[in-house]
């Protein structure tokens, strides 16, 4: 029986500014950024960079579980298309610490090896190859520990586009993490990816943009990082992604999956502090609005079960 959309919410520490970006706005702590994910109703959350959590595998799930909430993934950006570099390595850490925290998901992005987000080389044809093989890979790696790998399309990374998005659906078996909003930033349609792939879709990341800035960034004349810290992600309803129209088309074909919410933001201050806003309006807004789509307000607080 699938658990009922409201116990599916999931939170991300980058809602909170928490990035694995050098540079990336001031970092709040996690003690804060896990307190007030379960304020906003939230029951689990996505693992965060690296150094976020306590490195010991224990000790994630403990850290979490102290705050009422559990692990559902963890975004691993990963380099998959130098001949030079292995990816596994990485990728079986990350398995091993979700698998231990009872996560089901590992999020994969294909980095291009460089810092951020903002610029990317072409891939030619033996990039492609090697990319895909590697995802393959890693499809294969999760599998093996009992968890899915989903490929994250990302701005800034290998695979940004619709069209690359396409791309490694039919070139590789690896399930996909349906952003809303980096899709639509990339150039693709993510209401039609929903309608049109429903049964790739392994785990969602739920985003609302502005359009307007979306498309700066697009057009090369704006950075993507400068774009985030402009405001180009907004809580859901207020932007320019259909979010409703993906939901109901994941929900028609039988999706049972975490909606990560995940409002990518950079923070110049803490909250409460001079210029500092705070995370937690934003977020919850997100939750009233998804709740608002499922038609039973308050259920969030409910303990998952998926």
């Amino acid at each position: 029986m699938t658990v009922p959309l409201a116990q599916r919410i999931a939170g991300a520490p980058i809602s909170w500014g928490v990035c694995e970006v050098p540079g990336w706005g001031h970092q709040l702590p996690a003690p804060l950024v896990l307190r007030q994910m379960r304020e906003a109703g939230l029951v689990a959350t996505e693992f965060g960079p690296e150094g976020f959590l306590p490195d010991a595998t224990p000790d994630k799930a403990a850290t979490l579980a102290a705050h009422g909430l559990r692990a559902v993934g963890q975004f691993v950006p990963v380099v998959l298309h130098d001949p030079g570099h292995d990816p596994l390595p990485e990728v079986e850490a990350a398995v091993t610490a979700l698998a231990a925290a009872g996560a089901g998901t590992v999020v994969v992005a294909a980095a291009t090896g460089a810092d951020g987000y903002d610029a990317r080389p072409v891939l030619d044809a033996a990039g492609w190859g090697r990319l895909l093989a590697n995802l393959d890979r890693v499809r294969a790696t999760a599998s093996a520990a009992g968890l899915t790998a989903a490929l994250h399309p990302h701005v800034g990374t290998m695979i940004e586009s619709g069209e690359e998005t396409e791309r490694v659906l039919e070139g590789s078996g690896i399930d996909l993490c349906l952003d809303t909003g980096h899709l639509l930033i990339g150039g693709g349609d993510p209401v039609a990816v929903a309608a049109r792939r429903p049964d790739r879709v392994a785990h969602v990341h739920l985003k609302d943009v502005r359009l307007d800035l979306a498309a700066k960034v697009r057009a090369g004349v704006m950075t993507y990082t400068a774009a985030v810290a402009e405001g180009m992600y907004v809580p859901l309803g207020a932007g320019d992604v259909d979010i409703a129209a993906v939901v109901r088309l994941l929900e028609g074909s039988g999706y049972g999956g975490w909606y990560v919410l995940e409002q990518d933001t950079v923070l110049t201050a803490a909250p409460g502090s001079p210029g500092g806003a705070d995370p937690l309006d934003d977020v919850r807004a997100c939750v009233a609005y998804l709740l608002s789509l499922d038609g039973a307000p308050g259920r969030a607080h409910a303990p998952a079960e998926a």
